[in-house]
């Protein structure tokens, strides 16, 4: 009889012993992997009708949580949405939360960290939890003139930066949208809202094209070139380059053409001064030719190419050289050196190449977050510029700015100039069939103490109308920067 109590309090002790386990481990050690479970919902509509903390541009709510007569004591309401909608994305109660409002959740809702502190004093005063503030680095002058820029019916992206912090001064693209359909707490509205806006062609509901999709560069790649070239001890700031006409390839019926529209035809040999302010293609490609796929494609990584996991804070979709194709034979290789086929960026990834170019070939990390604040005002974090990487010498990227600075004053980019100001720039183009391109502008000023850095990127555009949104736009926003 005994035996068989024992036996009863053993199996009873195990029990209990499991059961406080379990419980210790849900609320010590697992609660944060279930509350940032995307199954669950409870914690969603907790913290969907919680008093988030303000995204700010400039001291201003650009997003915050207003009180509501419903069930949910708050709601998200977006202020200039279709400005800023595809940087502070969107908090929904059916579709979770996307850009600012997602990375930087933990801040807005109180729950990193290092608010424990706060969160145990609101408990004990009773006062209403509230989240922290997150202010952008973003200027909402230059976001709001960037903006205005991008033609509704076309389409496109800007991205304004430091080089010398990484910081985003600007960041826009078009189309854009109205980020308060999504925050609706009606589930009939949500889903009309959603049906409408997935069928508006170029758009992305999750990020600014900016940083979410990806182009044909066209040109501005050949700084990339140029920067392999130097590096490799094969060429130096004097060598002379082949520019025929037209470069053909053996066993194959096809040639790449020199670029038509500035003055490569008239010299069938070319400085690397020369090739780049007419932005001539056979020089670019016979040295992706001579240097090989590998020297290219680890140049590229040397400027951001390839990487998987770059954030400023949301992650940012990777810009690609040479694809997913593997080894290029040497028409794709020479087509993707000058921009084309098998080489893809977005446009920060081409705004941060021009960075480094201009930061002395040191490339800074980018990043959209200038300051995080209590409800009291106490700053709690705030922008530290970080060097992700050298992606050139000093030496290297001294001379290409001299030859950028060139490309304004004597060549293709002359819309750009700016009256007492040295710029430098680059232009490209990439053709995409039935006469459109991608057009784009990248650069930065003033060229010897650089401040902003431009890229401009319009798709699906003929020729014309792309060289009047690009250098002409990148040089109004020079000035715009460089008058504040």
């Amino acid at each position: 009889m005994n035996q068989a109590i024992r036996n009863s309090w053993i199996v009873a002790i195990a029990l209990f012993a499991l059961l406080f386990g379990s419980i210790s481990y849900v609320q010590f050690f697992a609660v944060d992997s279930l509350n940032a479970n995307p199954n669950n919902q409870r914690q969603l509509v907790k913290s969907f009708c919680s008093d988030r903390g303000p995204i700010l541009v400039d001291g201003q709510a650009i997003a915050e949580s207003v009180s509501t007569n419903t069930d949910c004591k708050f709601q998200r309401k977006y202020n200039d949405p279709l400005l800023y909608a595809g940087l502070t994305g969107f908090f929904s109660k059916f579709s979770g939360q996307h850009g600012i409002e997602s990375v930087m959740r933990d801040e807005l809702t109180g729950n990193s960290d290092d608010a424990l502190f706060d969160r145990i004093a609101q408990a004990f005063t009773g006062a209403q939890p509230q989240g922290r503030s997150v202010e952008l680095t973003i200027d909402s002058k230059i976001q709001q003139l960037a903006y205005d820029m991008i033609p509704d019916d076309v389409g496109g992206s800007i991205v304004v930066m430091n080089p010398k912090t990484g910081a985003i001064i600007a960041m826009v693209s078009k189309p854009s949208y109205d980020t308060n359909l999504m925050a609706t707490h009606d589930r009939a509205a949500f889903d009309a809202s959603m049906a409408e806006l997935v069928g508006i062609p170029g758009i992305n509901l999750f990020g600014s094209s900016a940083y979410k999709q990806l182009y044909s560069p066209g040109s501005v790649f050949k700084i990339i070139d140029t920067a392999a070239a130097l590096e490799s001890g094969k060429y130096t700031k004097d060598s002379v380059l082949p520019n025929p006409a037209a470069m053909t390839f053996p066993g194959i019926d096809y040639t790449l053409p020199n670029y038509a529209n500035g003055q490569c035809y008239t010299q069938d040999k070319a400085s690397f001064a020369f090739a780049l302010e007419n932005s001539c293609n056979t020089p670019f490609a016979s040295i992706a030719l001579d240097l090989g796929q590998d020297a290219i494609t680890a140049e590229a990584e040397k400027f951001g190419f390839n990487d998987k996991s770059l954030t400023f804070p949301d992650s940012v979709v990777d810009s690609r050289f040479p694809g997913s194709k593997g080894e290029l034979d040497a028409p794709a290789l020479a087509q993707s050196a000058i921009g084309q086929r098998d080489v893809l960026a977005s446009p920060l990834q081409i705004a941060m190449m021009t960075a480094a170019i201009a930061n002395g070939g040191k490339q800074m990390a980018p990043n959209l977050v200038k300051t995080v604040r209590t409800p009291d005002l106490k700053t709690v974090s705030s922008l530290t510029p970080e060097v992700l990487r050298q992606s050139t010498t000093p030496e290297i990227a001294a001379q290409i700015t001299e030859w950028m600075v060139s490309v304004v004053d004597n060549g293709i980019a002359s819309a750009a100039a700016v009256p007492g100001v040295q710029v430098a720039g680059k232009t490209g183009t990439a053709e995409l069939g039935d006469g459109l391109n991608n057009s784009v502008f990248t650069g930065f000023a003033p060229a010897n103490d650089p401040e902003v850095v431009v890229s401009i990127v319009m798709p699906n555009v003929d020729v014309a109308t792309g060289a009047e949104l690009t250098s002409p736009n990148a040089s109004k926003l020079f000035k715009a920067v460089l008058n504040k």
